[in-house]
């Protein structure tokens, strides 16, 4: 794919939003369809069920292995110079932050990207609990929380002033991680016919790790024309949404795929949720559940910056490349949920249901 046409057009910056766009309307609209969320499938699994929700998550999760892995072999992108592989990594951050994470999205009732999914499609609830993860984002990264971050995530860090690659790391040849991924992907499918998801809901789910694997190529590919240095990234939303909200507080504004990416996921999700008939304005239930699901959205924001990444970012993204804080920070999300669930959401007889 010659990109250098739209470059020469557009600018460095502003083809690296479009980017984003793009790579984000993929998102909204797989997620919308397919449901996808991860808060959904460690409440089922919590419960001790291998449904339509695991399902689900595991084949966006082996197919965005799939697909990363298959490009990377292909020379289609590089993992060793993505951002989230060429800085230090945090185990402490990960295993805190993961945790963290993992209650919130509990409470909120919504992992950070199905939160706007859900905002695109008229859920209210979903709007406020957004914002409020997006400004909790903010002051971690740059705010009055920024300095607890740098304490917490600076216990325990990875050695040799970069990521750990768990492929390399163990001595595996580079083919290993696509081995990887189609077996997890075979599972996925067994798991998929088990619970009858009809075959629409397998290509979307598919769809959300292909759009993982369109930001690493696209950002990748970008970077190697680029004049600037470009960071090469695809989803996540826990900087993304910080950063697209002071994008509308401040001036000049910066162009960058993460400003591209926060609107495109909810034009792709309004628009499949309008083709659809899905659309519809829903609000809190009570009081109850709307300090539980601010509670959560902080925790999100606070977690998911500290983890350096949400459940998308960290678990999908981060985890499609072999990043060794991003696997621990998706363990430690399902194990923060799992014992959320259990504590708080069983007793109160909540139902397992997605946001």
């Amino acid at each position: 794919m010659d990109i250098l046409p739209i470059v020469e057009r557009l600018g460095e910056a502003q083809t690296a939003t479009l980017f984003g766009l793009i790579t984000g309307m993929i998102f909204g609209v797989a997620a919308e369809r397919s449901s996808f969320c991860l808060r959904a499938a460690t409440v089922e699994f919590a419960r001790g069920k291998l449904g339509s929700r695991v399902a689900v998550w595991f084949l966006c999760f082996s197919t965005a292995l799939v697909w990363v892995q298959g490009a990377e072999l292909l020379g289609l992108m590089d993992s060793d110079n993505a951002r989230m592989m060429a800085v230090p990594g945090s185990w402490s951050g990960a295993i805190i932050g993961g945790l963290l994470f993992g209650v919130g999205m509990v409470l909120a009732r919504g992992c950070a990207g199905r939160l706007l999914v859900l905002a695109a499609t008229g859920n209210l609830r979903s709007v406020v609990s957004g914002l409020i993860f997006a400004v909790v984002g903010q002051m971690t990264l740059h705010g009055w929380l920024a300095p607890v971050r740098d304490k917490l995530a600076s216990l325990w860090i990875t050695a040799g002033g970069r990521n750990v690659n768990l492929v390399e790391a163990s001595g595996l040849p580079d083919y290993s991680g696509l081995v990887l991924g189609l077996l997890f992907a075979a599972t996925a499918l067994w798991l998929a016919r088990l619970n009858r998801i009809s075959f629409r809901t397998l290509i979307f789910g598919a769809g959300v790790g292909f759009a993982v694997a369109v930001g690493w190529v696209l950002t990748f590919s970008l970077s190697q024309i680029s004049f600037d240095p470009i960071q090469i990234e695809s989803i996540t939303f826990t900087g993304p949404s910080a950063n697209t909200l002071m994008f509308f507080l401040e001036s000049p504004a910066v162009w960058q795929f993460d400003i591209g990416l926060v609107p495109g996921v909810f034009i792709g999700a309004f628009a499949a949720a309008w083709v659809a008939g899905d659309l519809q304005l829903q609000g809190f239930q009570s009081e109850v559940n709307m300090r539980k699901a601010m509670i959560g959205a902080a925790l999100m924001g606070f977690g998911g910056m500290l983890a350096g990444g949400c459940s998308i970012g960290a678990g999908v993204t981060g985890g499609s490349i072999f990043v060794g804080t991003a696997w621990l920070a998706l363990f430690c999300m399902w194990v923060g949920a799992t014992i959320t669930d259990f504590v708080i959401e069983q007793p109160l007889g909540e139902q397992s249901n997605a946001a």
